[in-house]
């Protein structure tokens, strides 16, 4: 265990007015904190209160967002104690995140499809972009 007092976590701005629902944003937020390695294994997290607080957001979002972690395997709660961040959290995040990607391109590949690309060029586009990166990067 690294600490028995929950940390303050710190996500990316959750806004009302980005196109996904609250509570998508804070599993993607701690999903992202956690493949990162910024929250270790059994790291406390806030209690649903105290997140909602954090993050001016009603105690129902906050409790939807733990629960999709929890089912995700990235975190885990004990009764009378709290919730953590799970044994593997960080490689079932990324996996996560891995299948995303994927879900992703097929949807990118479709779409250029449809827009009468070819394979060829859609694998140069990528590349393209990866490049723009990398560059932007250095």
């Amino acid at each position: 265990m690294t600490s028995d007092k929950p940390i303050k976590l710190t996500l990316p701005h959750i806004s009302p007015a980005a196109s996904k629902p609250l509570y998508e944003q804070i599993v993607e937020g701690i999903k992202r904190e956690v493949s990162a390695g910024h929250l270790p294994a059994h790291t406390p997290l806030p209690s649903f209160r105290e997140l909602a607080e954090d993050l001016l957001v009603s105690l129902i979002t906050t409790k939807r967002a733990y629960d999709e972690l929890e089912r995700a395997g990235i975190i885990y709660r004990r009764q009378g104690l709290g919730t953590f961040v799970a044994e593997g959290g960080a490689e079932r995040s990324r996996e996560v995140k891995r299948d995303q990607v994927d879900a992703l391109l097929q949807e990118a590949i479709q779409e250029g499809l449809e827009a009468g690309m070819s394979t060829r060029e859609i694998m140069n586009r990528v590349k393209t972009l990866l490049q723009e990166r990398d560059t932007d990067a250095t």
